[in-house]
C-alpha cells in the first residue's frame, strides 16, 4: 500500500488519468479499510459474548469500543449493532469481512432490517448507498397492530413503596391529566440534562468508557425531586436537602463501626464513605444501642474550599470524562480515616464515577497533583485511544467498488417480505 500521495508529473498525465488513478487507489484503500472494520466486529462480539469489557470498569460496551478505538459514540453504537446481529445477518457482514461492504452500509442493515432478511439487503447493498439503504428498511412490512381495547375508566390515585435488599421500587398511578404534567415536567428535566451532557461533550473524540452515562428518565425524575426539594428548603430552611443523618455504633469490639441511617436500612461499608464523603452529615454515637452524643453538623467542603477546588479541578477528574456540572468534592484518603479536608487530599468527581469509586470500580490515590486512577483489575487509566502504527501489512482484498451512485426509482422497488406468522390451526 502507498504510504504518501502518488506522484504525477502534470505535464505528462491528464487529469482524466490522475482521476482514475487515485479513485482506484481510493478504492483500494477504502476495500482495506471495510476488512479491518469487520475483524474490529468480530472483536467486538466476542468482547460482549464473553462478558470480558467488565473487568475493565466500563459501563457498557459501546463506550469500551468509543475510548479504545477513539471513535465518536455514534460510530461505536453501529459497530456493536453489527456485532449483536453477526449471526443474524452473515452474509452481509461476511461482505463487510472481504471489503465488499461498508461498516455504515451494514449498520444501517443491522439497525433496522427484519430478521430473515440478509440475503435481500447483502444484494440490495452492492449497489444501493448508505443514504438509500434506510429507505428500503422503512419499506418493509410491519405487522399490524393489535386492536385496542375498550378504554377503561381511569384508576384512581395511588403511591405504593417496595423495599428490597438493596434497592426500592416506587410505583405511582395518576389520572391522564396529571401524568401529562408529569410527562411534561420530567421531559423538560431530562432536555436540561441532555444539554448539560453534550456541553460537557462537545469533542466527541474524548469520547470514553469512563465518561457518565447519557441522561435518562431516571436522571430526570431525581431531577425533578431535587428541584422541588431545594424550592422547599428556600421557602422552609429547616428542611435540610442533602444532610445525612448517621447513626454509628461504636459498641463493636475494635470492629468497624456500623453504620445506619436515621429510620432506614445499615448501610455498607461503602455506602457510608460515599454518603459522608461530600454531604452535610449529621452523626450520632450510640453505646449499647443508646445515643450517648451528636457529631458535628456541616459541610466537609465549605465553599470557598469547593470554588478553589473547581478552579483547579475544572472537571471530573477520571481520565476521558470530562462531566463539569453536578461534580462532588472527593476525600482522596477518606474523611472517616481522618483524611484532611484540604486541596492536595480532594478531587472533583462526578456522581458516576464516585459511586463507582467508593464501589471498588475504580481507585484513587493521590495526592492530587500527582492522581492515579486505576481499574477494577489494576491497570492505570490513560485518555486517548489505542491506536498506534500499524506492524503488518493490509488485508489483501480486491478494490473496493462502492454502490452505482444510480438515482433509487423506489416504484419498482420490492421490499422484502418476512415469512407470514404460522397458522394457529
Amino acid at each position: 500500500m502507498p504510504s504518501g500521495a502518488t506522484p504525477f508529473d502534470a505535464d505528462a498525465v491528464s487529469p482524466a488519468q490522475r482521476l482514475e488513478v487515485l479513485l482506484e487507489e481510493l478504492a483500494e484503500l477504502v476495500g482495506q479499510r471495510n476488512t479491518i472494520d469487520g475483524r474490529i466486529v468480530d472483536i467486538v462480539a466476542e468482547l460482549e459474548r464473553d462478558e470480558l469489557c467488565g473487568a475493565t470498569g466500563a459501563r457498557s460496551i459501546a463506550a469500551l469500543v468509543a475510548w479504545k478505538t477513539g471513535v465518536t459514540p455514534n460510530n461505536a453504537d453501529t459497530v456493536v449493532a453489527v456485532a449483536r446481529r453477526a449471526e443474524d445477518f452473515p452474509l452481509c457482514v461476511e461482505g463487510l469481512r472481504e471489503g465488499r461492504l461498508s461498516l455504515d452500509q451494514v449498520g444501517v442493515i443491522a439497525g433496522g432490517a427484519a430478521d430473515g432478511s440478509d440475503a435481500h439487503y447483502a444484494e440490495l447493498a452492492a449497489v444501493a448507498t448508505v443514504t438509500q439503504l434506510p429507505t428500503a428498511v422503512k419499506l418493509e412490512p410491519r405487522p399490524e397492530p393489535e386492536p385496542t381495547p375498550e378504554a377503561e375508566p381511569e384508576p384512581k390515585r395511588s403511591f405504593r413503596k417496595e423495599v428490597h435488599a438493596d434497592s426500592t421500587t416506587y410505583r405511582i398511578t395518576l389520572p391522564r391529566d396529571e401524568a401529562a404534567t408529569v410527562d411534561a415536567a420530567m421531559q423538560s428535566h431530562h432536555d436540561a440534562l441532555i444539554a448539560a451532557w453534550k456541553r460537557d461533550h462537545e469533542d466527541g473524540d474524548q469520547a470514553s468508557e469512563h465518561a457518565p452515562p447519557f441522561p435518562n428518565t431516571v436522571d430526570a425524575f431525581m431531577g425533578l425531586v431535587e428541584s422541588g426539594w431545594d424550592a422547599d428548603v428556600a421557602a422552609r430552611p429547616h428542611g435540610q436537602h442533602t444532610t445525612v443523618v448517621v447513626h454509628v455504633d461504636l459498641d463493636r469490639d475494635g470492629e468497624k463501626p456500623v453504620a445506619a441511617l436515621h429510620l432506614g436500612p445499615v448501610l455498607s461499608d461503602e455506602e457510608r464513605r460515599y454518603l459522608t464523603c461530600d454531604a452535610t452529615c449529621e452523626v450520632w454515637f450510640e453505646r449499647h444501642g443508646q445515643p450517648i452524643g451528636a457529631g458535628r453538623s456541616a459541610r466537609t467542603v465549605n465553599r470557598r474550599l469547593r470554588r478553589a477546588l473547581e478552579h483547579r479541578d475544572r472537571c471530573c477528574a477520571v481520565p476521558g470524562c470530562g462531566a463539569t456540572r453536578g461534580l462532588h468534592a472527593h476525600h482522596i484518603r477518606h474523611w472517616e480515616d481522618g483524611g484532611p479536608t484540604e486541596l492536595d487530599n480532594l478531587v472533583m468527581l462526578c456522581p458516576y464515577h464516585h459511586r463507582l469509586h467508593h464501589k471498588g470500580g475504580i481507585t484513587i490515590t493521590g495526592p492530587a497533583h500527582q492522581l492515579t486512577v486505576t481499574d477494577a483489575t489494576g491497570r492505570e487509566l490513560h485518555p486517548g485511544s489505542l491506536a498506534r502504527p500499524p506492524t503488518t501489512p493490509p488485508p489483501d482484498v480486491p478494490p473496493y467498488r462502492g454502490p452505482t451512485g444510480e438515482r433509487a426509482d423506489w416504484w419498482w422497488y420490492t421490499p422484502f417480505q418476512p415469512e407470514p406468522p404460522p397458522s394457529p390451526n
